[in-house]
């Protein structure tokens, strides 16, 4: 059961940070100080619920169904490309640091969207939670650990992501700090949204 826990926490662990979109957003959020603890919350339940779902046989369901991934897929370019049009905007204009509750800043329902979308609209995500991961846990020793182990990375790595990123805020208080940080976060959208883009065309 040892092992199987621990191959679900590294296997998991590596594909959770390898999803590029849905950290940056939660890592944006953290160092604004933006209801960053329910976004990382929401990101842990989306990964329980699809690993769980998953190891359910919710995989093989997709398998029959491919045009569904391909219409997330095109989906997750538009929210993607999106989103980095108004990183891009911000860094270009530039802006001082955000804290939770000043003017201007996302209402929380706004936030849960906005991680639901980068999460669930990224096809790469369906790919590894729903066969990747259940490819790898069907031949451990215990499922239920091995879910156990996957879920247990998700929860330490998007709790790292709120608490780090908030920590560092109080050092990016210079508006040049904003604008680098918007300008990685509209590359990394960018690129992520023109991947899915090849990967769909090819």
């Amino acid at each position: 059961m040892l092992e199987s826990y621990l191959t679900g926490l590294l296997v998991c662990g590596g594909i959770i940070i390898a999803i590029g979109a849905q950290n940056a957003y939660v890592l944006s959020q953290a160092i604004r100080r933006e209801h960053h603890w329910w976004s990382a919350g929401l990101c842990m339940i989306s990964d329980v619920v699809l690993f769980s779902a998953g190891m359910l046989g919710i995989s093989a369901a997709l398998m029959a169904v491919p045009e569904a991934l391909e219409v997330l897929r095109w989906l997750g370019v538009v929210f993607l490309g999106w989103l980095a049009v108004q990183a891009f905007v911000r860094a270009g204009r530039g802006r001082n640091r955000l804290e939770t509750g000043e003017a201007g800043a996302k209402s929380l329902k706004g936030v849960l969207f906005t991680t639901l979308a980068v999460t669930l609209l990224n096809p790469q995500v369906y790919l590894d939670t729903l066969l990747l991961i259940p490819a790898i846990g069907a031949q451990q020793e215990s499922a239920t650990s091995f879910v156990a182990g996957a879920s247990s990375a998700s929860i330490l790595w998007f709790g790292g992501l709120a608490w780090g990123g908030s920590a560092l805020a109080p050092l990016l208080s210079r508006p040049i700090a904003w604008r680098i940080i918007d300008g990685l976060i509209g590359l990394m959208m960018a690129g992520i949204a023109l991947h899915l883009a090849i990967s769909g065309l090819g």
